[in-house]
């Protein structure tokens, strides 16, 4: 006996379902920079899904020879967030397959290993540097606010 059952987005709670990218403008320039390194997957927020706070997942394909990567400078939000870096080795899940290189309050530490970060609320953050990539690596964050926005902690050039 099948059970009942609804497609993807369809039903009275498909709206909470999000399978394509919806991420807020980025400037032109942002955004063609931001394919040297990675092609942003999916984005969800209080603007895509109301209530739900901000996430979103980026595929890192390339080493690009910027240290640090653009625009990715050190800042603070006034929220949590989670940060992640994800290997792509099935056969070693925790073998991150390159080195990232992301500040957390002043200290650089070098991942090699599939890792998540917890960043509280107030604690400065990155620079962000992808050193080396052997494989894809899946990056996500998720802030514990409707809406992404950060304060930098060095005056904007």
């Amino acid at each position: 006996m099948e059970e009942n059952y609804v497609m993807n987005t369809d039903g009275e709670y498909g709206k909470y379902v999000v399978q394509e990218l919806k991420a807020p403008p980025f400037s032109p320039g942002f955004a063609e920079i931001y394919k040297q390194w990675g092609e942003r997957l999916l984005w969800i927020d209080g603007n895509v899904v109301p209530g739900a706070f901000q996430m979103n997942m980026t595929w890192y394909h390339h080493a690009p020879d910027m240290r640090p990567l653009y625009k990715h400078d050190e800042h603070v939000h006034d929220f949590d967030e989670l940060i992640g870096f994800i290997g792509s080795n099935p056969d070693d899940p925790y073998d991150l397959g390159g080195v990232i290189e992301v500040g957390i309050n002043g200290e650089l530490h070098r991942l090699t290993k599939s890792s998540m970060i917890f960043m509280p609320g107030g604690m400065k953050h990155l620079p962000l540097s992808i050193i080396s990539l052997e494989r894809p690596i899946l990056h996500f964050s998720i802030s514990m606010n409707p809406i992404y926005g950060y304060k930098p902690t060095k005056p904007e050039e």
